[in-house]
Formats: C-alpha cells, sequence, structure tokens
C-alpha cells in the first residue's frame, strides 16, 4: 500500500530484528508453527514501520529471496522469502516474510482430492489422478548416473545368462505372446491430469524477457483472451518493461515477440500482448472461482521451472488466505497476497503460470514458493533453490480483477484506507503509527481511516471476520477488494475494543 493509504509507512527505519513466530494465519484459524524460514543467506528482518496500507512498492535487493524470480541460467537470483537489503521509503515497500503455518505444519489433505476419485494424498495406494507410473530416477551428479548404469550392466549380463540357459533347456519352439491391438492404450478422460494438460499446454507460453541492460530471465504466462493479451507476475516481465525486450514461445514452438500492456508491482501481476500474431493459436484458458476453492482440492502447475517448457505438476491446496509478502528480487519493491498455498511442485520459472482445479479451470498465478535454502542446483546450474511443497499462487479473482484495470488504463488501482501501520510480526494486530514516514501524518487527514475515527496507536485486529495479526495480513486482506467496498474493522484502544465501519478509498498506480 502506498504511503498515503497502503497499511504502513516506516517513520524512522530501524535496523531490522528477525521476524517472530506467530500462530496466527489470515483466516483467522491459529497455526501450530511460525512464518516459514527465510532461505538461507538470512536477509534482515522488517522494520518497525513500513509502508501504508497503499503505499506504492519500489524494487527489491539483488539477493532478496521474496518471490520466484524469473529463470536465469547466467546468474539466477536466490529465492525463498526475506527481506531486501534496503530499508524502506516513503516511495517503497518493505519486505516481509510470509505470515502463517511454519513450513511444516502445513495442513494434509485428509482424504483424497475432491473429484478425482483417487485415494487420500500419500496415503499409497496408487496415484490419486487415477493413474499409476514408475517415477524415473533422479539425476544428482556423474557418479550416481555411472552406478545405475554399471548396475544395468549387470542385470543385463545375468538376464542374457538366464536366457540363454532357458532357450538351451526348451525342447519347443520359440514363441512370442502378442497383446491385444488395444492393450497398453489408457482411457485418458478429459478431466483427468493428462486431459486437463493436452488441453491446457498450447494456451501457456515460457516468456522471455530482457532489460535493457541485458538483465533477464525466463518465466510463464498463459493466453488471457483472444485479442493476445497474456497474464503473468510482474516480476517476470519488469525488467523489460522499460526499452526491453519479450517474447512468448507456445508450446508448438512458435515464438512472437510481445508488450507490456501494464503492470502492478504491489499485486505482482503483468498483462502483455503479442505483436503480429493472426496466426497465433490464441485459446483462452478458463477462469474459475478461487473464492470456492476448499483446503484439498486438486491442483495442476503448469510452466517452465528452470526453462523446462511445458512441465506439469500436481498436488492439492494445501492451504487458503496465506498472507504472504514477496519481493520481485530487482529493487525495494513488495508484493502481498493472501495466498493459495499448494504442494505441487512450483520452481524457478514456475512464476506466471497457471495454477489450475480438477476441472482445468485457473485458480491461481503461481507466484512465489519458500524454500528450504540455496543449496540445491539443478542439472549442473547455479544454485537456485527448489520446490519442498510450499508454493503460493495468487487468487484468480483478484487477478482477474487487475488484469481488467491493466488493459482498460495500463495502470493498477489500489484499495486503501488512508493509515500508515507496523509491519512487524507480533501476533496480535496492525497498529497504526504514531507518526508517518518523514513527519507525515500516520492516518491520512480525511482519509477513508480518519473519517470513521481511527487514530494513531489504534491496533486493528480484524477485517470482517478475518483476524489480522499484522500489517502485511492487513494489506493482503484489503486487497482482496475493490475500491468503495464498505469493510468493517475490529480495533483496539486503550484496552477496550471498538468496530467501525470504513469505505474503502483508492490510489492509482504504482509510484
Amino acid at each position: 500500500m502506498s504511503t498515503e493509504n497502503e497499511g504502513a509507512v516506516p517513520s524512522e527505519a530501524k535496523p531490522p530484528a528477525g521476524p517472530q513466530p506467530d500462530s496466527a494465519s489470515a483466516s483467522g484459524a491459529r497455526s501450530p508453527g511460525g512464518p516459514p524460514p527465510a532461505a538461507s543467506p538470512a536477509a534482515p528482518p522488517p522494520p518497525d514501520f513500513a509502508p501504508t496500507v497503499a503505499s506504492s512498492p519500489g524494487g527489491a535487493g539483488s539477493d532478496d529471496p521474496g518471490r520466484m524470480p524469473p529463470y536465469s541460467a547466467g546468474n539466477p537470483p536466490q529465492h525463498g522469502f526475506g527481506h531486501p537489503g534496503d530499508e524502506p521509503t516513503t516511495d517503497q515497500t518493505a519486505q516481509f516474510p510470509p505470515y502463517g503455518t511454519a513450513a511444516h505444519g502445513a495442513p494434509g489433505a485428509g482424504g483424497g482430492a475432491g473429484g478425482w476419485g483417487g485415494p487420500p494424498y500419500g496415503g499409497g495406494g496408487g496415484d490419486p489422478w487415477g493413474l499409476t507410473e514408475n517415477p524415473a530416477p533422479k539425476r544428482r551428479n556423474g557418479g550416481l548416473i555411472a552406478a545405475v548404469l554399471a548396475a544395468a550392466l549387470v542385470f543385463g549380463g545375468v538376464g542374457g545368462g538366464v536366457g540363454f540357459w532357458l532357450a538351451g533347456r526348451s525342447d519347443d519352439a520359440s514363441t512370442t505372446v502378442s497383446a491385444p491391438g488395444d492393450a497398453g492404450a489408457l482411457n485418458r478422460k478429459p478431466t483427468s491430469v493428462s486431459g486437463i494438460a493436452q488441453k491446457a499446454l498450447p494456451s501457456v507460453v515460457t516468456i522471455e524477457a530482457q532489460g535493457a541492460g541485458g538483465e533477464g530471465g525466463t518465466g510463464t504466462g498463459f493466453i488471457y483472451d483472444k485479442q493476445g493479451h497474456i497474464l503473468t507476475n510482474n516480476h517476470v516481465v519488469a525488467s523489460a518493461a522499460d526499452g526491453g525486450k519479450l517474447t512468448a514461445t507456445f508450446s508448438n514452438g512458435k515464438k512472437y515477440d510481445a508488450e507490456v500492456v501494464g503492470h502492478a508491482q504491489g499485486y505482482d501481476v503483468a498483462v502483455i500482448k503479442l505483436k503480429n500474431a493472426s496466426d497465433a493459436p490464441l485459446n483462452p484458458l478458463p477462469l474459475g472461482k478461487s473464492s470456492h476453492v476448499q483446503v484439498g482440492d486438486a491442483t495442476i502447475a503448469i510452466g517452465a521451472p528452470f526453462g523446462l517448457s511445458g512441465t506439469v505438476t500436481t498436488g492439492i491446496i494445501s492451504a487458503k488466505d496465506r498472507p504472504v509478502a514477496s519481493s520481485d528480487g530487482g529493487g525495494a519493491s513488495a508484493s502481498y497476497m493472501s495466498a493459495l498455498q499448494t504442494d505441487a511442485s512450483i520452481n524457478p520459472g514456475n512464476s506466471g503460470g497457471p495454477l489450475m482445479d480438477a476441472a482445468g479451470n485457473v485458480i491461481g498465478i503461481n507466484s512465489a514458493i519458500q524454500s528450504a535454502g540455496n543449496g540445491g542446483s539443478l542439472g549442473g546450474e547455479s544454485q537456485q533453490s527448489g520446490s519442498i511443497g510450499l508454493g503460493f499462487a495468487i487468487p484468480i479473482d483478484q487477478a482477474k480483477r487487475v488484469a481488467q484495470d491493466l488493459i482498460k488504463t495500463g495502470k493498477p488501482v489500489y484499495p486503501q484506507i488512508g493509515v500508515q501501520v507496523g509491519m512487524r510480526d507480533t501476533g496480535n494486530g496492525a497498529t497504526i503509527a504514531q507518526t508517518g514516514n518523514n513527519g507525515t501524518d500516520a492516518v491520512s487527514p480525511n482519509g477513508p481511516a480518519a473519517k470513521a475515527g481511527l487514530k494513531p496507536g489504534d491496533m486493528i485486529t480484524k477485517l470482517d471476520n478475518t483476524v489480522i495479526d499484522s500489517g502485511p495480513t492487513l494489506i493482503s486482506e484489503i486487497w482482496q477488494h475493490k475500491p468503495g467496498d464498505e469493510i468493517t474493522l475490529t480495533y483496539k484502544r486503550g484496552g477496550k475494543e471498538h468496530t467501525t465501519r470504513v469505505t474503502l478509498g483508492q490510489r492509482t498506480g504504482d509510484k
């Protein structure tokens, strides 16, 4: 949120202390753990106060492990959630870790994913998507590959010897048994993973972004409409937004130049459009309703992890309304989302790709991951951390609204309440600062919050029925709404609890 209204502006940013574990999720349920640990190397924690509930996000430090950066084989940034090196100013939004359940505390599915008819996830006894297949061995290093090859040769020799001995002992002519003509042909229903993937893959593109200075990387996007608009993450295309180059490659190998229509740093949503694409296969993916998603629902993610285009992975919705603050790895900006959490494998390069439900509808845009560290490289590439089963997606209900604004005006619109709140995770609520950044008012005069009677020092503990445990949670929840919506805020003042109605204002643009 901006210095005027997004949540909190640091008055005087103090050297941040590490975030403390908290047990409240954005949905109001108390969770057993604290925020997921930051990726190594640890980044400094958030300051006492950071930009307002509408402050314009700036850029993030290049070493910030916040959200999944576009994959770059040359000099990839690190991953995980953490904080930027730069302290936020009135024009910047500080980086903060995701708030909610600790990495080990994600809720389980309990039973099979809805609509797929398989056994419970992790319960064994078959694939929950209806098909079983032996996984291919992971390629870790040359030694492992050599050992596997040697074992294959040994077993091959034994098999050959046994075959010769049996053949020598047989008095009958060698015979073969042929399987029926249709044997091995699987009945792949349109609603199976295979059926959904085959339909969706032609509508998913691999995006290559290159800035004027040569920096850039690879991400993912998907067809939004028949006019050639593609929905993706801001951090995938931000480097090419001003004088850079964008290309989008379809699953059939055809590549098209593209341009940025609009991008929203705070929401981490961007829209690009293909150029000279009259022959492009523009088949928009159907958009679902993220508000209808339930924990345990099956998910499918498509993207280009580590540059591997057309990769399909599956999982479930592990949690809803997970407050996540992440950075784009390019400056000091932060994005806030009340995210869908999934255990589908999501890695660098998946950013901007679709997260789909069991019917093949897009329910989110894959945006961020929690990483255990920066150690495990893939295929000899630079050390970029990969999936540990904690991926986060922007709910499509929010992304669709943002996309419509970007296509219409080229600029995002942010709802705001006009206060500056503390960004430290105390687990108690979002406290309005006593003074704003650089001596400004912590409560904007004549702003929505001021009109509702809120004052500096008030601690906001609920937005409607959602528990607010921190500044980032307040921001992410406000951004789920539209300007003009009326919300109920519960707050504490002088030890007493009060409620008030607030009509959300708005800010247009990121700066």
